[in-house]
């Protein structure tokens, strides 16, 4: 499959370094949806605690350096370093993601990895509270890539950004 095809694939499927660091997880076959499931928790509580030292640059870690990112509303970063740049301005400090219980779905990538599939939900971010009203969800398509025992994320879609 030729490179403009692979990414007609991608963007139809209409869906979301050091990574190995921050990424290592067993093959495919020991568990994919397991293993998909818990690389989405460790990268999201990375990007849930982004303002504090380190975390940021952990949340990087789950990102291959050429990552494309497409979002509805906020269009398409095409790099690693400017859709952090863009978490650190937008997203860090001010907001959360919680993945809404149940709709992740994970499908294996022969030969690459899996595909992610699911809806999450942002919260406003209240340090110290109990309470964090979340006025929005959005479906988000992740491709993850397996190489040399880490996952990482290549192409990641969050699309359908309403209310709850």
């Amino acid at each position: 499959m030729t490179a403009l095809s692979n990414r007609f694939v991608a963007l139809a499927l209409a869906g979301l370094a050091t990574a190995a660091q921050a990424a290592d997880a067993p093959a495919p076959e020991a568990g994919l949806e397991a293993t998909i499931a818990a690389l989405d928790s460790a990268a999201f509580d990375a990007f849930n605690h982004c303002e504090a030292p380190g975390q940021l640059d952990r949340y990087a870690g789950f990102f291959a350096p050429d990552v494309e990112f497409y979002h509805d509303l906020g269009g398409v970063t095409w790099t690693r370093d400017a859709m952090i740049a863009q978490t650190r301005v937008n997203v860090c400090g001010k907001f959360q993601r919680e993945l809404v219980p149940g709709t992740l779905k994970v499908w294996p990538i022969k030969g690459y990895g899996a595909l992610a599939r699911g809806e999450h939900r942002f919260c406003h971010y209240k340090p110290g509270g109990t309470t964090h009203p979340c006025e929005g969800q959005a479906e988000f398509t992740i491709l993850w890539h397996h190489h040399e025992n880490a996952w990482t994320i290549t192409r990641a879609f969050s699309y359908g950004h309403g209310s709850n």
